[in-house]
């Protein structure tokens, strides 16, 4: 995945709060039993890798596996095809990160992957091309339990994840990338790169998301988040709004991040929103600390760097702002 060595760095000021979260968000990726894809069936594009049986469909995997855990190993290809899985702990790794493409082909009329099992990995599999006529398709659709994701582009859809509500559930993203997502063509709003609803945790760590085009970057409703060493590279951006959007508060931390604002927006009001559509969650435990924002070449305006509908948070630490942003502001 090539993308992922666009990430700009983000300095090296505020590190030790980093450290915690870099940990807990290798042991999850490194949960994934990539090693196990070498006992692929080379005549079936989908093994389940506990039996060694292979499949022809994915959802024929899936079935196979039910609500116990096992792992699909993919092989390389350009897969029309999506899966539901009901139950069980289900991994779907590529055999070859970057290799796997799930291209247009949506389930229920939701996502390539629809999850309500107890939890799933996914690793190294490319989303692209997601639309329906709701204007909510996805690369992946999770409606309860957890989800760790790894390695993975989301691309060319209308949104990359969008998840139902779970406040026992933790959503993982690791090392992924983000391009050319969200769209406020719906009569029900807009769709966004990522769009959590009330789920326990959201974690996302080196990350990248470009290009938008429409809606926000990430936007979470979830109790906690936890947004570090990612880029939000609007740049080359159409009708977008927040980079990230916590619209009814969270504790947490944005931390060591990059953010750059381009001239195509929808809102460019502020960077980082919080509680802006009603205060839900106490955000006081919410740190905002080490990032670094500006504004692209070429674009001249004035925005607010963290824009604060609860009040709760009192300002914000340490961060590296183009001088024509405000640093943080509560909104009345």
């Amino acid at each position: 995945m090539t993308q992922e060595s666009r990430l700009a760095p983000n300095g090296n000021s505020h590190r030790l709060q980093l450290g915690l979260i870099g940990v807990v968000a290798a042991l999850a990726v490194a949960a994934i039993p990539m090693a196990t894809v070498f006992a692929q069936d080379r005549a079936s594009p989908f093994t389940v890798v506990e039996t060694g049986r292979g499949y022809d469909r994915l959802q024929d995997a899936v079935n196979a596996i039910g609500d116990a855990r096992g792992s699909i190993a993919i092989a390389p290809g350009r897969y029309e095809q999506c899966a539901i899985q009901e139950a069980g702990a289900v991994s779907y790794l590529a055999s070859e990160p970057g290799s796997v493409v799930f291209d247009g082909v949506t389930c229920e009329g939701k996502a390539a992957l629809v999850l309500r099992g107890r939890t799933a990995e996914v690793s190294g599999i490319v989303f692209q091309n997601m639309r329906v006529p709701d204007y909510n398709g996805s690369g992946i659709r999770l409606e309860k339990g957890n989800l760790t994701v790894a390695e993975s582009w989301f691309r060319d859809s209308q949104q990359g994840i969008l998840t139902h509500n779970d406040p026992a559930g933790r959503l993982v993203i690791d090392r992924s990338t983000f391009t050319r997502l969200g769209t406020c063509e719906g009569s029900g709003g807009c769709a966004h790169s990522i769009y959590t609803g009330e789920y326990g945790h959201v974690r996302i760590t080196r990350s990248r998301f470009e290009e938008g085009r429409g809606g926000h970057y990430v936007k979470a409703r979830a109790v906690r988040v936890d947004i570090a060493s990612s880029s939000f590279d609007d740049a080359a951006g159409r009708g977008t709004n927040y980079m990230i959007d916590l619209p009814g508060g969270a504790a947490g931390q944005i931390s060591n991040n990059w953010f750059v604002q381009g001239q195509d927006k929808e809102n460019y009001g502020a960077f980082i929103a919080v509680a802006a559509e009603g205060r839900t969650h106490d955000s006081s435990g919410l740190s905002v600390v080490g990032n670094d924002a500006r504004f692209a070449s070429g674009v001249d305006r004035e925005s607010i760097f963290v824009a604060d509908w609860s009040g709760d948070m009192r300002g914000v630490g340490e961060n590296a702002l183009d001088r024509r942003l405000t640093r943080y502001e509560v909104i009345r």
